[in-house]
């Protein structure tokens, strides 16, 4: 399968590091233009430079937004009036007590990993139908199905997120756009590495370390490993091409056989 996304734009949020950033070089291989998006002007460029080495000849455009509000969002739409790809990626993610979480953080999950989303579909999502063509995705995933009892904030946001997805692609039908939730599952990040390390000794090496952390806390995976984010990358890639014409409406899983079911 060749994918050739060239004359096409995308948009990746929460891109200037981590998952995003993979995400974002997919696409850039595949000849389209790429706008890396984060809060700061300066990790932006960066990461914008990164990508430019990492992929010669790449045309990445920096637009430095805080998409979680309003007036960011807008400031997107005006640097990008054209959108043909809109992965929506940004997101936080932590543990904490589910009987001591506060309201104001359990908002700030919402606002963050669902409205954000739910504002730049809104913006981008009628140019691409005018246009006849476009792919918005939804950056989910295990949480929305199987939630931890340590993090049912962030469950909660990203079970709403494949509903946003599922109502959107019904709102785009029988226009050429297609929208579609990808279900992430333990992605091997610097955040990540983080997480492994509390409950696993620090003195393992990454490689022993991390299986160790998948083997003891995440046994349902049938990958035993973390997921590289190169790995959902592809899944983007795939889904933004022509190939995927036909998929819309969908949770696609990139989990490592994490979540054990035939369907979401």
């Amino acid at each position: 399968m060749r994918i050739d996304l060239k004359g096409r734009t995308a948009l990746v949020t929460g891109s200037a590091r981590g998952i995003g950033a993979a995400i974002a070089a997919g696409p850039a291989r595949a000849g389209a233009r790429v706008a890396v998006n984060g809060r700061s002007t300066e990790r932006v460029q960066d990461s914008v430079c990164a990508l430019e080495r990492e992929v010669p000849g790449a045309d990445v455009v920096p637009v430095a937004a805080d998409v979680t509000t309003e007036a960011g969002a807008e400031q997107v739409a005006q640097a990008l009036p054209r959108m043909d790809i809109l992965v929506n990626n940004l997101g936080v993610f932590g543990s904490a007590d589910p009987l001591r979480i506060t309201a104001d953080e359990w908002r700030r999950y919402f606002e963050v990993n669902v409205l954000a989303a739910v504002r730049l579909t809104r913006l981008f999502l009628p140019g691409m139908a005018e246009c006849g063509w476009g792919r918005v995705q939804y950056i989910a995933g295990d949480s929305a199905i199987v939630t931890p009892a340590e993090m049912i904030h962030y469950g909660m946001s990203k079970t709403a997120l494949l509903a946003v997805g599922r109502g959107f692609a019904k709102q785009a039908a029988g226009t050429g756009v297609t929208v579609n939730s990808v279900i992430a599952g333990p992605t091997h990040t610097g955040g990540m590495k983080d997480f492994v390390h509390g409950p696993v000794d620090r003195g393992l090496p990454w490689d022993e370390a991390q299986r160790a952390f998948m083997r003891e806390h995440r046994p349902q995976s049938l990958l035993q490993r973390l997921i590289e984010p190169e790995e959902i990358a592809c899944m983007i890639v795939c889904l933004s091409s022509e190939h995927a014409s036909a998929t819309t409406g969908g949770a696609l899983r990139v989990d490592g056989g994490y979540v054990d079911a035939i369907l979401p």
